[in-house]
């Protein structure tokens, strides 16, 4: 195990290239299953989260050809098993995609209840109800989720989710590509990668409409032949980096980004005294002058995200004056307040919401991530500290953040990476 060793006070200054979206990828890799030829992928983040998928992919009987770091060719046209094996399925969130491909495709699929990060429940009861709509038996048991369709074909249906879920509006859709009929999701989920999902899916030759507006309707095909797809780039890195720089201070170029996908935390960042000028494919981001308070709600798409949470709290607890986060998405999401209060932070949360009184400096302490964002956070909290700041439990930001410390360097951070020796690296808990 590692962990990021942070001397902090040191304002950034260049230019980050930003990564394919960790978000889509983790949704297109086992959607790829989906897919009866070769699909060619672009612009792959290199991630913990997708080296574990391709490994997956690889168990069912998939052919993986890398035509470069960041691009693969995968063939799903031999799969062999609807059965991924459990250490591996447990250990990443997304694993429930698998469902919907499997499922979709073949009929069937047995998958290990989904891991990650724990910072709430994930239930999965909206995507049984999809699954159920559409034909399939569904049972939870030992650790498992098991799906069976009838006559190995799922049928179209109406489908309306009772709350907005990413991850039932995900992998409803993957269901229905190949199902008997057209059906209908509505009050989806409207994020980003769930357009690049579907634009993915109609490159291979489905037939997706609405994506991104809060009712989907997939018109089922017989198979999906192949293509190329490039992911889009990663919206939740962008604002990271974006947040570090409203900490420490400093002038960045965030480049290969979407801007539109950035308007809900570039609003934020203004407000708070950042300064957010936008080009083409790219951002300015800059602050020169005290950080002011703010209040935050996260919401679904396109309200302020929940995966940005952490990072902005981190950033209103240098501001002036009294900021409430409010956290409607997730039910345990603070959990790394407590190492935010190591390094002087005055935050005080009840239930959803957090009380966020400004300091005028972190101090350095020895942290600990809790999950993936987190530790984002935590690093962000490092990098405007005075001091020395060691983050362990780096493997949760391993899962989403291609190079952070590269990247970090390069805009003249001070960050290294030192290997923890002995029995400290038994610390790790939890896989994320």
């Amino acid at each position: 195990m590692n962990k990021y060793v942070i001397h902090g006070g040191k304002p950034l200054f260049g230019e980050i290239n930003i990564s394919g979206a960790k978000n889509a990828a983790v949704a297109i890799l086992p959607a790829a299953l989906l897919v009866d030829g070769v699909c060619r992928i672009e612009n792959i983040p290199q991630i913990s989260d997708v080296s574990l998928f391709f490994n997956i992919l690889d168990e069912l009987g998939a052919h993986i050809r890398s035509r470069n770091l960041h691009a693969v060719e995968l063939n799903c046209h031999s799969i062999r098993s609807t059965h991924p094996s459990y250490e591996m399925a447990r250990r990443i969130r997304a694993s429930y995609y698998l469902i919907g491909a499997l499922l979709g495709r073949f009929g069937e699929a047995t998958v290990a209840m989904p891991g990650g990060c724990n910072f709430g429940v994930r239930p999965i009861d909206q995507h049984i109800k999809g699954f159920t709509a559409m034909g399939a038996e569904v049972s939870v048991e030992g650790g498992f989720i098991h799906a069976s369709a009838k006559n190995k074909r799922l049928k179209g249906a109406n489908i309306y989710l009772d709350v907005v879920s990413v991850g039932a509006t995900i992998n409803i859709m993957m269901a229905a590509v190949l199902a008997d009929g057209t059906t209908t999701i509505e009050n989806a989920a409207k994020e980003p990668h769930i357009v690049d999902l579907a634009n993915f899916l109609n490159s291979m030759g489905a037939n997706i409409k609405g994506a991104g507006t809060d009712t989907i309707k997939v018109y089922g095909v017989e198979r999906l032949g192949g293509g190329s797809y490039t992911i889009i780039p990663d919206q939740i890195e962008a604002g990271t980096y974006m947040a570090a720089v409203a900490a420490t201070g400093g002038r960045v170029l965030i480049k290969n980004i979407i801007p539109k996908h950035m308007d809900c935390i570039s609003a934020k960042l203004v407000e708070m005294g950042v300064t957010v000028d936008e080009l083409d494919d790219s951002l300015i981001v800059s602050r020169s002058t005290p950080l002011v308070r703010a209040n935050v709600k996260t919401m679904p798409y396109p309200g302020f995200p929940t995966d940005m949470q952490p990072q902005i709290s981190t950033v209103l607890a240098l501001a002036q004056g009294t900021s409430m986060v409010t956290e409607s998405v997730w039910s345990n999401r603070f959990r790394y307040v407590d190492e935010l209060k190591r390094m002087g932070a005055q935050i005080q949360v009840d239930g959803k919401v957090a009380v966020i009184e400004g300091i005028d400096h972190f101090v350095a302490a020895p942290i600990q991530a809790c999950d993936l964002r987190a530790g984002a956070a935590l690093v962000i909290a490092a990098l405007a500290a005075q001091g020395i700041t060691e983050v362990s439990c780096v493997q949760y930001i391993e899962r989403g953040y291609e190079d952070l410390v590269g990247k970090l360097r390069s805009v003249g951070a001070d960050i290294r990476v030192e290997e923890i020796p002995g029995d400290d690296a038994e610390l790790e808990s939890h896989i994320g």
